[in-house]
């Protein structure tokens, strides 16, 4: 017997829309099965996971807040994606961003002024948009797997964040801790609403972010260029669109929105630099980017949905002692559960007994 995948002639569109929903349900149903195997009572866990962050509203605050970075991440990620161009590394251009971004508060900690933040922003863009030029420029240049180089250089990322926090920024004044000083207050990033919550404006990035990507993909000509590349290169060529100029296009434009989200979360949320600065969300934020189908609108939905399941995995340990690690569960179950569905709508599973081969073979 043999199972294989064909393509559908067509597909439905109606199921095409239903897809990410049927997913999340899949997900959910999926996660009350794990729960019943672990001895949990899944409604109680369920609600405590997905509910339970949602009543206070200082944990609609951190749902901003953690919703924010993989927005911003995801919406860059889906110009790429929509490019077919595959860029795995938005994780370490959002620890390079913040590794740029930090350098005037860090090294030029006496300057004090107003103008400092809007510099600090500037410079993640840039820290994140140069890192993604490599596996770009590797890509064009050598014809580089992008998938791998990109993805390898996370850890290349990950080990210099952590050199040089232990190393040349270590805080002087930090009685040997491995971080750097802390922002002054021209460099922190400010809360939205100061007296109601620490909600900061790193969730107005990812909005203005999300409507001006949108709006270009929509309604400009670079949009255009983008979706025609990303379905046929060859067609594309014939418009007269470079392939070369789009890799870099897509790789410097997903990484400018990851720095900026890596500048952001450093300066808003944590304030100083760290040898850790990021739960994953580059990573995270792929999983979003195909739950919201690519689409910027769709992402904004998506990155709030899948910044639940970092607030539910927390409120999950603290209130059923549940492990740390169930919000990567249910992150890893939502995307296989996207990724079987979008297969499903595009191919049909045929399956190919021995006596289908063997009469198969004798009438050839």
């Amino acid at each position: 017997m043999r199972i294989e995948l064909e393509r559908r002639p067509s597909h439905s569109a109606l199921f095409s829309v239903l897809s990410p929903f049927i997913a999340l349900a899949l997900t959910v149903i999926a996660g009350a099965i794990i729960f019943s195997a672990m001895g949990k009572n899944p409604v109680h866990a369920l609600y405590s996971f997905f509910i339970e962050p949602l009543t206070e509203v200082w944990s609609l605050h951190e749902l901003a807040i953690k919703a924010a970075p993989l927005i911003l991440i995801a919406v860059g990620l889906s110009v790429c994606f929509r490019s077919n161009n595959w860029n795995i590394g938005a994780e370490g251009q959002f620890i390079i961003g913040g590794v740029f971004g930090s350098v005037l508060p860090i090294m030029f900690h006496e300057w004090n002024s107003v103008l400092v933040l809007p510099i600090m922003m500037i410079m993640g863009m840039i820290g994140g948009a140069l890192y993604a030029s490599i596996p770009a420029f590797l890509k064009t240049r050598f014809n580089t797997n992008e998938i791998l180089s990109s993805l390898m250089l996370v850890y290349v990322a990950q080990l210099f964040l952590d050199w040089i926090v232990r190393g040349p920024w270590r805080n002087p004044e930090g009685f040997n801790f491995p971080e750097s000083r802390e922002f002054h207050v021209n460099a922190i990033l400010p809360e939205i609403l100061p007296t109601s919550g620490r909600a900061d404006w790193g969730i107005m990035f990812a909005v203005v972010a999300t409507i001006l990507t949108w709006f270009m993909m929509r309604y400009m000509l670079k949009g255009f260029e983008v979706s025609v590349l990303g379905q046929s290169a060859r067609a594309g060529r014939f418009a007269g669109f470079s392939t070369t100029k789009m890799v870099f296009f897509a790789f410097i434009f997903s990484g400018a929105l990851a720095g900026l989200a890596g500048i952001s979360e450093v300066s808003g949320s944590i304030e100083q630099l760290q040898p850790v600065i990021s739960p994953g969300y580059g990573f995270t934020a792929i999983i979003v980017a195909f739950l919201g189908r690519l689409n910027p609108l769709g992402i904004f939905a998506a990155g709030l949905i899948l910044a639940l399941t970092y607030l539910g995995g927390e409120a999950a340990q603290i209130s059923i002692g549940l492990p740390d690690k169930i919000a990567r569960v249910f992150q890893g179950l939502l995307l296989f559960f996207v990724l079987a569905c979008d297969t499903l709508i595009h191919y049909r599973i045929k399956i190919h007994t021995a006596e289908r081969a063997n009469v198969a073979g004798e009438g050839a």
